[in-house]
């Protein structure tokens, strides 16, 4: 923050140092913060932001120009209060319009003296930095007509020739004869002022007007042409190639200097020609001399706020236009639709200079405005009323600042909760609490009537409360409140003071859910709104639990919830003698129906003669009567590599059977997953170093849906605890004949080896090249084909591996990796046994 302010008040410094008319004020040992605008710190501060010169070139420049101690820290302030209240820009991009090796800027001068024009494509660092605070300086009223490169007043030369033009030497005069006459001349005005025509000789027109040498010119060749006279034939005269003439432009003008123009020229065409008045012209007594005498006073304003041309004369040759200084100018800043410098003449008020900023913006303060004055010893401020605009003269210096409104109502009251027009309203004089009421169309029927507060300013602009009673001020029982500007009043809603209140209805209904609360809702109601009973549904037994408010904290028994079973009609009947009103927060559970039991079915998968979905018809039906169901094994069987999935009820297990492609999908979707679940467990099991924190997760990757039977146990003692009862989505797969033994995990090329009965463990693995360095042999562990796992057993220093069976597969897991010791670490050690040591010696003494 402190490095933004000091940026944004060096910027400041500088841009003051720029600006060398503002009131002719040049040292900055006299410039007042005071006197700026929000509207122009505001400006300062985006500039500041935007461009990109460092905090010391900005520095050195505040310490050239000596700005006291006491106006920096003003700037300061006036820059946090800016901040604070957020009226300023927040955020400015920047655009590094100082920054000279940025993209070229190429500025074009025409100078119409001389005629020619020069293009300065590589402009230089102190041009670049005028063009960049260009913004910032106060503008003259009507500069900008001068600055915008887009307008021209070059004079229309394709005109008809103005009557009123004075021929002068060089002009070329086009002389047309129609009528029973036919003739044209085409003639070129002498030095001397004369033209020669056929039949009548010379003829002076120098210094004639157009219309003064048509009337001469037809008197003259009257006698040659003698139907001039009765009208016959007509005569006209109009310019071709128009001179040029000389005009001088002197005094406070940006560049004065003699200027060669067109001879139809006017004052506005040479002023824009010689770039309009300097920072020190007047733009309201401009004055054009012809042989030494003012023919005409020329007033900008009238063309800038009125469109009007007067005195906007054509030139003549040698004519003199003089703009004189200024004798009086005055600042107009603040709210206003046209902030500028203006300049103003003898008897001109105030108003008028309001009337030249195009009025009050429409957030201005309009009652008074403040006036920084100049005395002759010191400055001071004054406050002029709206009834003194029109009497006050303005002083030359004076700097007009027009406020905006405050950001208040003098006449607004707030309402809102339960009441039909919540909103703002205008305070009328002796208003009240309930004529309030009255107008925001009254109270709703929801409206909380025992309490309600008026939020109110103190006369410190603390907030205060003042509660009331709604319904004694509706009834009369309670005297009114008189309303003040800025009171909210709230009323609040009965159902904002309380939970919403809730039914819940669960269990064999079609749509369980919470259920808003209705007065006198029914159970039958409730079980209506969760869209009746399920096929399975009982009405009988229902039970209804509601909350208890009156419990009695200090006993063991105490009662948590009552407890009501009621039977009603299984269609929703209406029975009014047995109806049941719910209370809020109850809740409805609706049991399933005595004996009501839903299909349950396994499905049985591979070498059976009829595999697929069958339903279980009791409850005692075990593996070996399904697999009598399914017509019994094939010959190619494998009993020792059957497996039995129970992931529990799944509803998509069963959906898939009628199309052979759809069990093939399923059946890769399973191997897949299988797979997936290997490799995951592979992986944990070769972790070292396993973060405590996955250890939830990695025992969700583990938990296996699969169960190990022995089918040629179930199959030789049906019955007996091998054989398995079954449950709703039981899947079993029968297997053929295995014939690969699986080799994963840390050996040298895990790998399918064929299997070999009698071929042990580490057979197995020298098949698969071998364990690894990394190896942990002691963890190594066989899962079987029908889902069961056993691991190596350690004895001393020998393991004892599992037996291999057709279809298994070899895990091997990965040691976990040792952390050298560091010198640090074997120091410790030392230190710990020669402690050891002496304690020992110390003993055994």
């Amino acid at each position: 923050m402190k490095q933004k302010l000091v940026l944004l008040l060096s910027l400041f410094i500088f841009t003051l140092f720029t600006n060398t008319v503002v009131l002719a004020q040049s040292n900055f040992a006299n410039q007042k913060v005071d006197e700026l605008s929000d509207a122009q710190i505001k400006q300062l501060m985006q500039r500041a932001e935007s461009l990109g010169y460092s905090d010391a070139q900005l520095e050195q420049m505040a310490a050239a120009q000596g700005m006291k101690a006491e106006e920096i820290a003003k700037l300061r302030t006036r820059v946090e209060k800016i901040r604070q209240g957020g009226t300023a820009a927040s955020s400015v991009k920047s655009s590094n319009t100082g920054n000279s090796s940025g993209s070229a800027v190429r500025t074009d001068r025409q100078y119409v003296g001389g005629g020619d024009s020069t293009s300065i494509t590589q402009p230089t660092k102190q041009e670049l930095i005028d063009k960049a605070f260009d913004d910032l300086k106060p503008k003259i009223f009507g500069s900008e007509l001068f600055k915008n490169t887009n307008i021209t007043f070059e004079p229309n030369l394709r005109m008809a020739t103005p009557a009123g033009y004075v021929i002068g030497p060089d002009d070329q005069l086009l002389i047309d004869i129609t009528g029973d006459n036919e003739a044209n001349y085409d003639l070129k005005v002498s030095p001397d002022g004369s033209i020669r025509i056929e039949y009548v000789g010379l003829v002076k027109v120098g210094g004639l007007s157009i219309e003064e040498a048509r009337s001469k010119i037809r008197s003259l060749m009257s006698g040659t042409y003698p139907a001039l006279r009765s009208g016959r034939t007509k005569l006209a005269i109009n310019l071709g190639n128009i001179r040029g003439i000389k005009v001088v432009l002197n005094g406070q003008v940006t560049k004065p200097g003699t200027y060669t123009l067109s001879s139809l020229s006017s004052v506005f065409n040479a002023l824009y020609a010689a770039g309009g008045p300097n920072q020190n012209g007047s733009y309201r007594k401009i004055q054009v001399v012809r042989s030494n005498k003012v023919v005409a006073t020329v007033d900008f304003y009238d063309l800038i706020i009125n469109g009007m041309q007067r005195g906007n004369i054509r030139l003549q040759d040698q004519d003199v236009i003089n703009v004189p200084v200024y004798e009086n100018r005055v600042e107009l800043v603040g709210e206003v639709k046209n902030p500028a410098i203006f300049e103003t003449l003898k008897g001109e008020s105030f108003q008028d200079v309001l009337d030249f900023a195009g009025g009050f913006s429409n957030i201005a303060y309009q009652s008074a405005v403040k006036v920084f004055q100049n005395t002759s010893r010191e400055r001071k401020i004054t406050d002029i009323f709206a009834a003194d605009f029109g009497t006050y003269i303005p002083k030359n210096g004076d700097k007009f600042f027009v406020e905006p409104i405050l950001d208040r109502f003098e006449n607004r009251v707030e309402i809102s909760g339960a009441v039909f027009r919540p909103g703002y309203f205008e305070l009328e004089k002796g208003m009240t609490l309930k004529q309030l009421i009255q107008k925001a169309d009254g109270l709703k029927e929801d409206a909380f009537m025992n309490r309600g507060y008026i939020s109110r300013l103190n006369p410190d602009n603390t907030l205060g409360l003042e509660p009331f009673d709604v319904a004694a001020i509706m009834n009369g029982t309670q005297p009114d409140i008189l309303l003040k500007r800025e009171d909210r009043i709230t009323i609040s809603s009965i159902f904002d003071l309380r939970d919403e209140y809730k039914v819940t209805v669960q269990g064999e209904v079609r749509q369980p859910d919470q259920f808003r609360y209705a007065e006198n809702m029914s159970i039958e109601d409730a079980i209506q709104m969760a869209g009746g009973f399920k096929e399975g549904a009982s009405p009988n037994r229902i039970e209804i639990s509601r909350r208890v408010g009156n419990s009695n904290v200090q006993s063991v028994a105490a009662s948590t919830a009552d407890v009501f079973t009621i039977n009603i009609d299984k269609n929703l009947k209406l029975l009014s003698d047995t109806t049941f009103i719910l209370q809020p927060f109850d809740i409805v559970s609706v049991r399933s129906a005595e004996g009501y039991v839903v299909q349950k079915q396994v499905k049985i998968e591979g070498e059976v003669l009829f595999p697929g979905t069958y339903t279980i018809k009791n409850k005692n039906e075990r593996i070996s009567d399904l697999i009598r169901r399914a017509g019994g094994l094939t010959a190619m069987a494998y009993t020792d590599g059957a497996s039995l999935r129970r992931p529990g009820v799944d509803t998509t297990t069963f959906k898939n059977d009628k199309a052979a492609a759809s069990n093939n999908d399923e059946a890769l979707k399973e191997r897949k997953k299988e797979e997936q679940a290997r490799i995951i467990n592979l992986k944990r099991v070769t972790q070292s170093g396993a973060d405590t924190s996955n250890f939830s997760r990695q025992a969700q990757i583990i938990t296996s849906d699969m169960v190990g039977i022995d089918l040629t146990k179930i199959l030789k003692y049906a019955g007996k605890r091998n054989d398995l009862l079954l449950e709703d989505g039981d899947v079993i797969k029968i297997p053929k004949q295995l014939q690969t033994v699986r080799v994963s995990g840390e050996v040298l090329n895990p790998n399918n080896i064929v299997f070999r009965k009698g071929k042990g463990f580490k057979g197995y693995v020298n098949g698969a090249g071998g364990f690894t360095a990394n190896a942990l042999k002691a963890r190594a562990y066989v899962k079987y084909a029908n889902g069961s796992v056993e691991g190596a057993r350690s004895f001393l220093f020998f393991n004892n591996y599992p037996k291999v069976r057709p279809g298994a597969e070899i895990l091997v897991p990965k040691r976990a990796e040792r952390e050298r010791l560091t010198p640090a670490a074997w120091i410790g050690i030392g230190t710990g046994l020669a402690s050891l040591g002496a304690i020992i010696v110390s003993l055994l003494r």
